[in-house]
């Protein structure tokens, strides 16, 4: 849906005017020209709450007299602000990757953080999925209100659709899988996020339709890029505990792989841990026979929980997902680069194949080609595309890759 656009509003928040000065300057360099500052925190929040610029991006310094900037996020959460948060602070590198985390455990939209001084080419980077305008109407889920029949009909309709982000393999490039990711292709309202529909799927009983309806076109997809680029070529697909914990899952999904001409082996089976608690003995069932009878089984999201290690031992997986959070800059940092190495080690140990997820720019690629990991997935590599579009992707990145080998070498 078309809507009016805007320019996007920034807001600076630090105690150091020339600090203010100096970013505001090179945010004005990057093409965003109305940006606003606050040397106080109660007062960004007093401008945020009278409501007189709908403020689409909060620059924070975390080092401030009266609130700092933990609490400044806090306050944040607390009166729902639904921009974007960027965190900008001299303080200890790790120091700032927890306040980032933490900022997004509270539900806010965290861009990432930067340790002073800043660059413009630092900066150009961690903005460039900022928009220099916006529509009038926010993408999150509380601006869609939907009817449980309108989600049934969508299903029917064929309005439930796959987008294929590609996965690589870090020591070639070559093409060896894509992950599906599923969006709702609204008549009206266009192309929406899953986080708006998952949900009333799970709670009103449609999510076996849905899933089965993506793992068959998901399946044909494989079978035909299996003969294009690999015959190793994965498909891999998130699946919703709801499903993994229904006994006759496994022998659903071998009528659809068989309906579409596709092996078991074709398929790459997604889970976080975050429900297996739900019905762990039924979830165990149908994860353990889904191996059995070809498919991977592989753990997204891993370090992210606290039972991450449990579920590593008890459950039957062949495939281990490192989180964003630990891949995206591991390069410059010391910790994250630990634990991600800490995670292959503990992988190949395990015989367990590895996936980096999250790789960003060149620096990620760079980073996660100097590890053990077999496979990468991220917007630097390809951002999630319709199938249709995936073959012209492909020949573009056979382009790229010599050059990417070489840089990555160097």
């Amino acid at each position: 849906m078309n809507t009016p656009e805007r320019t996007t509003k920034v807001l600076i928040v630090d105690d150091e005017p020339f600090a203010l000065k100096l970013l505001s300057r090179q945010l004005n360099q990057l093409g965003f020209q109305e940006v606003f500052s606050c040397e106080r925190a109660q007062e960004a929040l007093a401008m945020l709450e009278a409501g007189g610029e709908s403020i689409d991006l909060v620059c924070s310094d975390l080092q401030m007299p009266e609130m700092d900037g933990i609490e400044f996020v806090r306050q944040l959460a607390k009166a729902r602000y639904e921009g974007t948060l960027m965190l900008v602070s001299g303080e200890n590198p790790r120091l700032l990757k927890t306040a980032e985390r933490l900022a997004s455990a509270q539900g806010l939209r965290v861009l990432g953080s930067l340790t002073k001084p800043l660059t413009q080419e630092q900066l150009r980077e961690c903005l460039s999925g900022v928009p220099q305008s916006v529509g009038r109407q926010a993408e999150n889920s509380s601006a869609f209100d939907f009817e449980p029949e309108a989600l049934k009909a969508a299903i029917s309709n064929g309005e439930i659709v796959n987008y294929y982000q590609p996965k690589v393999a870090t020591a070639t490039g070559a093409i060896v899988g894509a992950e599906a990711l599923v969006r709702w292709r609204h008549p009206r309202l266009g192309l929406i996020a899953p986080a708006c529909f998952i949900g009333m799927a799970e709670e009103h009983g449609l999510i076996d339709d849905l899933t089965q309806g993506l793992l068959k076109s998901a399946l044909a997809c494989a079978r035909e890029w299996k003969k294009q680029f690999s015959p190793y070529f994965k498909i891999a697909i998130n699946c919703s505990m709801d499903s993994v914990k229904t006994l006759h899952f496994p022998e659903a999904v071998v009528r659809i792989a068989e309906g579409a001409g596709a092996e078991l082996s074709d398929l790459v089976v997604e889970v976080t841990e975050t429900r297996f608690t739900s019905d762990r003995v039924a979830s165990l069932d149908v994860l353990t026979r889904l191996r059995l009878k070809g498919a991977s089984v592989s753990m997204d999201e891993f370090g992210t929980r606290q039972s991450s290690l449990a579920q590593l031992r008890d459950v039957p997986f062949d495939e281990l997902k490192i989180d964003r959070s630990f891949v995206q800059g591991a390069l410059r940092d010391a910790s994250q680069r630990a634990i991600v190495e800490a995670s292959l080690a503990l992988a190949n140990r395990l015989g367990i194949r590895t996936v980096a997820t999250g790789v960003e720019n060149a620096e990620d690629w760079t980073f996660v080609r100097t590890t053990s990991c077999e496979i990468a997935q991220g917007f630097f590599i390809a951002r999630p595309m319709p199938p249709e579009d995936l073959p012209r992707w492909a020949a573009d990145w056979r382009i790229r890759l010599p050059d990417l080998l070489a840089e990555a070498a160097i």
